[in-house]
């Protein structure tokens, strides 16, 4: 299933196969166009997390794949951490964190979730938001994720609902399997097994870890107008606007009008939707 990613995470969570091909191609690197596309949404879902995971104040925090450093931005804001280190694989992402996150008690470095370069023991709790799905071992990467934890510290997770209620995704790639049934090959819903509860809990458990819960975290997507919706995937930073702008002008084309007769558009023009993400906690 991760086969297509061999070189996505050693490579800066940036994979170029061809359409044409049948292989996926993704892109993470832009700070700026992830944030329209999703970073906006996941915000929201990282304050959510948080609220469930309960964390006391002052102390050390990872965050594994922090990508632009939404969850980092969020455990900063309402967790009172002691520290928060960032680790991700796109120098890119590293730098946008980096020049957006100012804050004494936040680090950030470039590095890979399947060998971490931090030493065993080091955090009271080590978190991954929207990231285990693209990282080719994901057993591998929640290993680690333990390793860095001390005795009884917290291990967490949460991954976007890609086959069911993450709806800005699910218009989208429904309207393109409609006008091609080749667009299945592209399909997060499809592609990723770990968006839903039983491969998480699964996946946490056979890591050897202790009372592993999994909870769906609802956040409304509100959109002022088709364009706020359509625009962000234009910016090629993931599967679906990659498969976006693989295509032609006149089938992106088509593809946009599929899409824009399917929403739910208000008679004021805004499109109010909902991202469910599945989150998953454990203890070490």
């Amino acid at each position: 299933m991760f086969s297509a990613f061999a070189n996505y995470w050693k490579f800066g969570r940036k994979t170029e196969h061809s359409m044409t091909t049948g292989e996926p191609k993704d892109t993470w690197a832009a700070g700026k166009l992830y944030e329209p596309y999703v970073g906006r949404w996941s915000r929201l879902v990282a304050k959510n997390f948080l609220a469930w995971l309960e964390m006391p104040p002052n102390l050390d925090w990872l965050d594994v794949g922090c990508g632009t450093g939404a969850l980092t931005d969020v455990i900063l804001r309402h967790a009172k951490p002691r520290s928060v280190k960032g680790v991700d694989p796109s120098a890119g992402y590293v730098e946008h964190a980096r020049a957006h996150i100012i804050d004494p008690r936040a680090t950030f470095d470039v590095g890979d979730a399947q060998s971490l370069p931090l030493d065993s023991g080091r955090f009271d709790v080590t978190a991954a938001g929207l990231v285990l799905n693209f990282v080719p071992n994901p057993s591998l990467a929640v290993r680690e994720m333990a390793r860095t934890v001390r005795p009884g510290g917290v291990v967490a997770a949460y991954v976007w609902d890609y086959a069911g209620k993450m709806e800005l995704m699910r218009y989208f790639w429904d309207a393109a399997v409609e006008l091609d049934r080749a667009a299945l090959e592209f399909d997060e819903g499809r592609r990723f097994p770990l968006c839903k509860p039983d491969p998480l809990i699964e996946l946490f458990t056979q890591s050897r870890l202790r009372e592993v819960q999994v909870v769906p975290i609802d956040v409304p997507t509100r959109f002022r107008d088709f364009d706020d919706y359509w625009t962000p995937f234009l910016g090629g930073q993931g599967p679906a606007p990659g498969y976006a702008m693989s295509l032609s002008e006149e089938r992106r084309r088509a593809l946009r009008d599929r899409i824009r007769g399917k929403l739910p558009i208000a008679r004021d023009g805004s499109i109010d939707l909902i991202a469910r993400a599945w989150a998953v906690r454990s203890r070490t």
